[in-house]
């Protein structure tokens, strides 16, 4: 349990010097366990490609900070492909593709719009 509470704490940090901080101190208390030995690898192997979203502007934050809007969008191209099962050629499944990613536009820029109202 105490495992899970270091590992939010590292990835709901606000800043880059208070995650790569609380990484470390994860890292030097629960390293030498046998059972987290994998788990830690693989934290420390993508923990640079995790943090980038830290990069951009804070109001960006929670919008990039996980691949779910993209996973929603790939979910909304197989949802329609389903139903078109197979493409006479690579040009209409860009198509298809294409016309799922200008409604997301088109969706997107209204609730913009209406967040800055």
């Amino acid at each position: 349990v105490e495992i899970r509470t270091m590992i939010k704490r590292v990835f709901e940090a606000v800043t880059m010097e208070d995650i790569r901080r609380f990484k470390n101190e994860l890292m030097n208390q629960f390293g030498d366990e046998a059972k987290y030995a994998k788990a830690l690898a693989t934290l420390d192997e993508g923990f640079e490609d995790a943090i980038q979203y830290l990069n951009f502007p804070e109001k960006m934050h929670p919008h990039i900070r996980s691949t779910n809007s993209l996973e929603r969008l790939n979910q909304e191209v197989r949802r329609r492909e389903k139903v078109i099962r197979i493409f006479p050629n690579t040009q209409s499944a860009f198509r298809l593709v294409g016309a799922v990613l200008m409604q997301y536009q088109e969706v997107y820029s209204k609730r913009k719009t209406l967040l800055n109202n």
